[in-house]
């Protein structure tokens, strides 16, 4: 693909859509810290009806960590693997008290040292709450970016090294969530809708669907 191309694609998802915006609730770094460690095989819409209860009772890491592992696994029961990512939560809030004064760190190598905190949290965490320029891909915007051919790479990593050279600069920030909302609902895993596609001819997808 081609670098007027992808301009170009990158030119309507911002035209459809000029501020993207996670579909995770917070209203603080930390709080979106704790939603995206908690996202992990887990949908966006479950997060926030666990955090929906939790964060007006306990958001902040002294009120999380004084909840205890048992007290927050309560909150957050109906999310996939709530007992390890309780545990996380829990000891990322004691880390962030005792050595960070409670506040979450904006930079990579702090953000990785916490529990549950892995390269793609991190990179949330700093393009959204910090507003760095930094390009967390999961499993829809890797699916994305190899099937249009914006950035193909065998792993995330490499997807990831393609998208930050790749994806022109006046749309790098915000190209994360234009990604991955393109992957959730149009662009999607079983089936694209390439009939309802804003970027069908621009794409270089060789099977592509004629209905929506």
């Amino acid at each position: 693909m081609n670098a007027a191309k992808r301009l170009e694609i990158f030119r309507r998802l911002h035209e459809d859509n000029p501020e993207p915006k996670t579909e995770l609730a917070y209203s603080t770094p930390f709080e979106l810290l704790v939603a995206v460690t908690l996202s992990a095989q887990a949908t966006d819409v479950s997060v926030n009806k666990a955090t929906a209860k939790l964060f007006p009772v306990a958001n902040t890491p002294e009120a999380i960590y004084a909840l205890g592992v048992d007290g927050l696994s309560e909150y957050i029961k109906t999310i996939g693997l709530y007992n390890s990512k309780a545990k996380n939560v829990i000891e990322a809030c004691r880390i962030l008290i005792e050595k960070h004064g409670s506040q979450v760190p904006d930079n990579r190598e702090d953000l990785e040292a916490l529990p549950g905190v892995g390269r793609k949290t991190a990179n949330v965490v700093l393009n959204t709450a910090f507003r760095q320029l930094a390009m967390a891909v999961d499993t829809h915007i890797f699916r994305v970016s190899n099937r249009t051919g914006i950035a193909p790479g065998k792993n995330v990593v490499e997807v990831e090294k393609k998208l930050l050279k790749f994806v022109p600069r006046d749309y790098l920030l915000d190209a994360h969530h234009w990604l991955i909302l393109h992957g959730r609902y149009v662009c999607q895993a079983r089936k694209p809708r390439c009939g309802s596609c804003r970027i069908e001819d621009l794409c270089e997808y060789k099977q592509k669907t004629s209905d929506d």
